[in-house]
């Protein structure tokens, strides 16, 4: 039986770490803050922002909505972050993405628009690269940061480990090989135009899968001795679930996340980090 790596442990100490850092600013007169923008209205961002206003409290970061219509135009948002760019009391924003259909083609120039120093999440140009560079502004996509935060925090070594990544995308899978390349990792991605995932992911030692497609991690794609990080929640009615047909693949690995209860509780502890960094950095309080 796999060791299953519950995310509660792994965020629990994430947020003491931030909450003493924003108990030292607020002894300081900076209260730092975070403001989630949204447009329109999302189920599943409810849950989100939900989570992320509780484990705000645990951190000591004052998290705000600011919500737009569902019709905004592209030059609303823009003058939303704009805003948010000139308040001096914001430290960190986050922009709930995707955007609604009519902004998806203009949502990277929107993204653009916001400071990468208040960047938590990284979604700016500048972010992108600091991922790519190690040197810069901003940070690291938050998830993508999760993974290898789960993977520290339970011992997992990556240096000079094979990596293999399921997914390419700019908010999980690119960034998530870029940070396992800093750890020291040889790290191979899969999409969905590999040939032979499968006879890549059995060569890994550790499996990152972020592809979004339940039960698509088979026992075909596994053998003992690995660690296995699920990204995705999948739902369709029924229960969530990631991409690992967790009942078939459990049983082989050493290691494995659940889904619910994994990376995503991971996720917001280490968005409030970032925020207390952001504001941290914006106040003299450090350098990057």
């Amino acid at each position: 039986m796999a060791v299953i790596l519950t995310g509660k442990p792994v965020a629990d100490a994430l947020s003491a770490d931030t909450a003493r850092r924003a108990g030292a600013l607020r002894q300081r007169g900076v209260s730092p803050r975070l403001v989630i923008l949204r447009c329109g209205e999302n189920e599943a961002d409810g849950a989100y922002i939900r989570g992320a206003v509780k484990r705000g409290a645990l951190c000591g970061v004052e998290v705000e909505l600011r919500a737009l219509p569902a019709d905004a135009t592209a030059a609303d948002v823009r003058e939303a972050i704009r805003e948010i760019n000139g308040d001096g009391s914001v430290h960190g924003c986050l922009l709930l993405r995707p955007l609604p259909p009519h902004l998806r083609a203009e949502e990277d120039g929107i993204c653009a628009c916001l400071d990468p120093r208040k960047d938590v999440d990284g979604m700016t140009p500048a972010s992108a690269a600091g991922v790519y560079t190690g040197h810069g502004q901003g940070f690291a996509p938050c998830t993508a940061q999760a993974c290898v935060e789960l993977l520290r925090y339970y011992g997992v070594e990556m240096a000079g480990k094979h990596a293999v990544v399921v997914g390419r995308s700019a908010v999980v899978g690119r960034p998530a090989a870029m940070l396992l390349l800093r750890e020291d990792a040889a790290v191979t991605v899969c999409h969905s135009r590999t040939p032979d995932t499968a006879a890549l992911t059995r060569q890994a030692d550790i499996i990152i899968t972020a592809a979004g497609v339940r039960s698509s991690l088979t026992a075909a794609h596994v053998r003992p001795g690995q660690t296995v990080v699920d990204v995705s929640v999948n739902g369709d009615g029924s229960a969530l679930c990631g991409d690992a047909d967790f009942a078939a693949v459990e049983p082989v690995v050493d290691a494995i996340t659940p889904v619910p209860g994994g990376v995503g509780a991971v996720t917001s502890s280490v968005l409030m980090a970032h925020t207390v960094r952001a504001a941290e950095l914006l106040t003299g309080e450090g350098r990057l």
